[in-house]
């Protein structure tokens, strides 16, 4: 749906005066909307996965190699109920002329052979094993092609001698979810970017003026009467020194006075809705995923808000039922780099690839910095109903096997590094799963 120009609206707004910010300073404290009406809204929330105070890791090698048992444990606790991986065998057991081999995983290397074959070397926690993805089976062939560094897959192959043939790659997958009835609606909010010059204010103060249900026609402020969660999933701000150069391109250039203004916003958004904020690159969470919650020492005036939870990046919630998977995106840099066919604009790829591999960053060691925790929480353990991304900037929807893959905008023109890299962004452009069915909402 797109919103006519202001004044092409019929519907006025309500209560003009209460349609600005509303600050007025009570005991030191500012004052909005949400604040002044306190809600009776009974709320079905739960956080059932939050890693912001789970962190141990020490940098230690004995926690880098904890870290890779956990993913490995993990992705063979999900890999071994697929009937063929059943009676799977550990490399260190395969027997003097076993021909037909079923294993569990984790990818080493991988390298061309000079007839264009994928020669892979594999491990496991007994030992290591190469198998060769002929490019005479396409089928086979065009599965290896996806295959990332630190991914845990199981692998059908024949031996013969010290030769092993791969026949087949099985992901770790998902299955079809059953559908879940919603009598309410979510919002979904990423890249945000206040405090950039690019930053769309005007856009952004449309958006809570219909989320207010105070703006657009009337189909629209019934979508937005239905409104009971606004998800937001990372780079709310812009940010600072988040990469070269960064300061000339901004509007606020501290990082408190970001999300100062961001707590503007969102504390003139009605008090009915809750507020789910998890962080990205550009918040000032820790670089290094998981990220934890976006602290209170910078934040601040968000945490002061009624109604708003934060989580870490990736983080899950329950939201009447509704299990939404949380993750900022960042990973999505790594596969376009490893895998020749996946591209920022076929994000939805990238997301099915993800679920696919039942992991959000499967590649250590490349642009998506990763901490080495002592357990990896970046297995995806769950299938969720919802998978909620952001970091590109592309609006994109998709049904998976019946889990909705969605991909917020941005509410920030086109950036330099973009420019650079030719990424057309989609601006201001607001996905709302509108009891449980898809709607795209257009602020500009």
């Amino acid at each position: 749906s797109d919103f006519k120009k202001e004044s092409d609206v019929k519907e006025k707004y309500v209560n003009k005066e209460n349609a600005e910010a509303l600050e007025t300073v009570e005991n030191k404290k500012v004052k909005f909307k949400r604040n002044l009406t306190k809600t009776n809204v009974e709320y079905d929330f739960k956080i059932i996965q939050d890693t912001s105070k789970k962190s141990y890791t020490s940098g230690e090698l004995e926690n880098l190699i904890a870290y890779f048992q956990s993913r490995y444990e993990k992705l063979a606790n999900i890999l071994v109920k697929r009937p063929e991986l059943k009676n799977y065998t550990k490399v260190a057991d395969i027997e003097e002329g076993q021909s037909n081999l079923s294993l569990i995983l984790m990818v080493r290397e991988i390298r061309s052979t000079k007839n264009g074959h994928k020669l892979i070397e594999f491990e496991d926690d007994t030992g290591t094993i190469p198998i060769l993805f002929s490019n005479k089976n396409e089928e086979v062939f065009k599965e290896a092609e996806k295959l990332v560094k630190d991914e845990v897959i199981g692998v059908l192959a024949d031996k013969n001698g010290d030769l092993a043939i791969g026949n087949e790659i099985i992901n770790p997958g998902v299955m079809r979810i059953p559908k879940k009835e919603m009598d309410f609606s979510i919002v979904f909010l990423s890249d945000v970017h206040i405090g950039s010059l690019t930053f769309l204010e005007d856009a952004f103060t449309r958006f809570i003026d219909w989320i207010n249900c105070e703006f657009g026609n009337e189909e629209q402020v019934k979508i937005a009467e239905s409104v009971k969660y606004l998800v937001i999933g990372g780079d709310i701000v812009d940010g600072i020194g988040v990469y070269p150069n960064q300061e000339k391109e901004l509007a606020i250039k501290d990082i408190t006075q970001q999300y100062n203004e961001a707590a503007r916003f969102l504390g003139n958004i009605r008090s009915d809705i809750k507020i789910i904020i998890a962080p990205g690159n550009h918040d000032a969470s820790r670089v290094a995923e998981p990220q934890p919650a976006v602290p209170e020492e910078y934040a601040k005036a968000l945490y002061e808000l009624d109604n708003v939870e934060f989580i870490s990046n990736p983080g899950v919630v329950s939201l009447d039922g509704i299990n939404v998977l949380i993750y900022h995106g960042r990973s999505f840099d790594d596969l376009v780099m490893a895998v020749k066919e996946f591209t920022h604009e076929k994000n939805d790829l990238l997301m099915e690839e993800l679920l696919k591999k039942r992991h959000l960053a499967p590649i250590y060691g490349e642009r998506t910095p990763l901490a080495s925790e002592l357990e990896d929480y970046l297995v995806i353990d769950e299938v969720p109903d919802v998978f909620h991304t952001g970091h590109v900037h592309i609006n994109t929807h998709k049904k998976y096997n019946a889990i909705h893959l969605i991909i917020s905008g941005t509410f920030q023109t086109q950036t330099e590094f973009q420019k650079i890299y030719n990424i057309e962004p989609t601006p201001a452009e607001v996905p709302v799963l509108y009891k449980g069915k898809y709607k795209c909402l257009k602020f500009i």
